[in-house]
């Protein structure tokens, strides 16, 4: 049942992307859509700049990457857009997968980043969580995000940390415990012991559950049935 207020005008919409093809989907795809009201079109940034400028709008749903015209594109395009007109609410759609630049856009204050690889129902509701104000991001990109995060965790305790130790705190973080470490490893106990003990001093850890819950967030739990190695602990 549709509880919209016919009195409620409607959202007014400029599209924004440099392939015909996808720019006629979309716009088939969004008129469908209740209260959306599609103003204006654009194959590249200069096109964008001037519809926005030509006719009010209250959304923009654009392409992160659109070839010519005089204001770049990609996160400068938006950093500009965003300058320009900050009242309007900005939902981009790409096939960006470098988390550096997803980052970027994120922090820029748009209003939904979606991949193009994500299910097409999930445009409309980017689209009504950005006009709630709400930042949405779409699952394909919190997948991105999360793996670069993993990874720049993993790095980092590769840089506190010896090989060795960092072998140790893998195994004990997978249930292990020091004499079969020992025993896997052909150390003593009492090296694997001091070994571990080192490792949690560099990392601050004060007992093992914070180890436990610090090799669960940073990537260091390994598959048991691999054998355990610390590459493959530190794989993303």
């Amino acid at each position: 049942m549709n509880t919209r207020n016919d009195a409620t005008p409607p959202i007014r919409t400029v599209i924004a992307d440099d392939h015909p093809l996808v720019l006629l989907a979309m716009e088939n795809l969004m008129s469908g859509f209740p209260g959306i009201q599609i103003v204006g079109r654009a194959t590249d940034p200069s096109e964008l700049f001037a519809e926005a400028q030509r006719v009010k709008c209250e959304l923009v749903v654009m392409d992160l990457y659109m070839a010519g015209g005089t204001h770049g594109d990609g996160v400068e395009m938006v950093r500009q857009f965003r300058e320009r007109h900050p009242d309007v609410v900005i939902v981009v759609l790409t096939m960006e997968t470098a988390a550096d630049a997803l980052q970027k856009v994120i922090a820029l204050g748009v209003g939904a980043v979606v991949s193009k690889r994500d299910r097409i129902d999930l445009i409309h509701v980017a689209i009504v969580t950005a006009l709630a104000r709400e930042c949405y991001v779409g699952p394909a990109i919190r997948g991105l995000l999360a793996d670069a995060t993993l990874s720049r965790r993993v790095d980092y305790v590769r840089q506190v940390l010896s090989r060795r130790e960092l072998e140790v705190l893998t195994h004990y973080a997978t249930g292990r415990g020091v004499t079969e470490i020992a025993l896997r490893l052909g150390r003593s106990v009492k090296t694997i012991s001091a070994q571990k003990c080192t490792a949690m001093r560099k990392l601050s850890l004060q007992s093992d559950a914070d180890l436990f819950r610090f090799a669960a967030e940073h990537g260091m739990v390994i598959d048991d049935h691999t054998g355990g190695s610390v590459e493959q602990a530190g794989s993303v």
